[in-house]
């Protein structure tokens, strides 16, 4: 496997753990009562993985000579 396909492969998997995330706050701000300190941390970490995500998609990138 070429170290592309691992990079795009792990992307793919941060990916879904990202929208999952995302679906598991939404849900549990509809439910009463809130835990926001469950809420904070779920947020942290979509935060976190948003960050790896942005820097796997850069490394993906060849680079431009401007």
């Amino acid at each position: 496997m070429t170290e592309q396909h691992t990079l795009k492969e792990k992307l793919a998997t941060l990916r879904v753990e990202h929208r999952d995330l995302d679906d598991i706050i939404t849900r549990l701000t509809g439910q009463f009562p809130v835990d926001q300190l469950q809420i904070q941390r779920l947020k942290k970490r979509k935060l976190l993985l948003k960050d790896l995500i942005a820097r796997l998609e850069s490394e993906l990138l060849p680079d431009i000579i401007a």
